[in-house]
């Protein structure tokens, strides 16, 4: 398998952002991406997929939409599309229909910040999601970068701390997102497939005579990425690469990185038993038992989880084991220090094993 990397889940200039798809992709080349996938508020914009730059700086863009019902209060019910090749913005008020449009047309439907406080000190709202009877979308958006900001920053100092130095905020996804996707999985009995969001949009705020940049691009494509597992590397036919990309996010063989700290490439979590090796987002029968390998880019702290807990820590290891006869939902999490701090480093989507 060989493997990309993408940032997923930013605005331009067609909704809130403050730059423009070419201008994305060019900032993504300097943040050594492989691909972009742009979302912009209630609007899908035709005819400029494709490759963009040349040699070692051609990105590819993706353009996929984050739909939300506008009439609803408080605000709430935000879903990413990729992948269906229309506009979705119609289908808003009722996310089971949306989600339903989105698999009809071979898209893909993850849950924008599930869960997500309210900046009160600034009035910002939370825009969680609420209908949680909705069945069959792909998966959530375990990280997203910009609802962390919301949760860590309640007061105006923290707020202009974390602005001001955004990596000396990012400490993980909230501990409850990870809980939730692990119910999720587990109530609806199904593989959903985790993504990790940068929600970028370049905000520009005016200080007297200044214009300060919080959270720019560049940073935030440096930061949350999610890597992803493919058969082949790039082709260089946008058809073909575009297809990979979007079976690969489908399938969960991807995990979501920090990539600040540390580069997290090389990064696998894998099982092995007599039938062969599964990856990410695979599902595999126990039989006879299995054998659960983590690999790490380099040394660090991590875990693995079965069914939502903890089952087993390392620490400062770069390759660990676990043998098992017990079926269940396995994932991994990697921890590395950054700043004084242990932060989320990676956090793999599971490896479904069944009796």
């Amino acid at each position: 398998m060989n493997e990309i990397k993408i940032a997923l889940h930013m605005h331009t200039r067609y909704s809130d952002g403050n730059a423009s798809h070419s201008e994305l992709t060019a900032i993504a080349a300097k943040a050594g991406l492989d691909g972009i996938i742009t979302t912009d508020h209630n609007i899908w914009v035709k005819g400029i997929e494709g490759y963009y730059g040349e040699g070692k700086s051609r990105v590819m863009l993706l353009v996929g939409e984050e739909v939300h019902d506008r009439t609803l209060e408080p605000p709430g019910n935000h879903l990413l599309a990729f992948g269906a090749q229309k506009e979705l913005s119609p289908f808003g008020r009722e996310p089971q229909r949306l989600i339903d449009q989105i698999k009809r047309n071979d898209g893909l439907s993850f849950i924008a910040h599930p869960i997500e406080d309210p900046l009160e000190r600034f009035g910002e709202k939370a825009f969680s999601w609420r209908n949680w009877d909705v069945q069959q979308f792909t998966g959530i958006e375990l990280w997203n970068q910009m609802s962390e900001f919301k949760s860590v920053s309640p007061t105006l100092l923290s707020a202009a701390i974390n602005a001001l130095f955004p990596a000396r905020m990012t400490l993980g996804p909230l501990e409850r997102t990870l809980i939730l996707w692990d119910e999720l999985i587990a109530s609806q009995k199904r593989k959903i497939v985790a993504v990790g969001g940068v929600d970028a949009h370049e905000l520009v705020k005016k200080f007297g005579p200044f214009r300060v940049k919080l959270y720019p691009y560049l940073h935030q494509f440096k930061s949350i990425t999610t890597h992803l597992l493919i058969p082949k590397p790039l082709t260089g036919s946008f058809p073909e690469d575009r297809r990979m990309v979007l079976d690969a996010l489908r399938a969960g063989h991807c995990w979501v990185a920090y990539d600040l700290p540390a580069r997290t490439d090389g990064f696998r979590f894998q099982a092995d038993n007599d039938e062969g090796t599964f990856m990410m987002g695979d599902r595999v029968f126990i039989k006879r038992g299995l054998t659960l390998q983590i690999r790490l880019p380099q040394k660090a702290n991590c875990r693995l989880i079965k069914d939502g807990k903890v089952i087993k820590q390392w620490e400062n290891r770069e390759v660990a084991t676990h043998i098992t006869t017990e079926p269940g939902v396995y994932r991994a999490e990697a921890l590395i220090p950054f700043k004084g701090k242990m932060r989320g480093w990676i956090f793999s989507n599971p490896i479904y094993a069944w009796a």
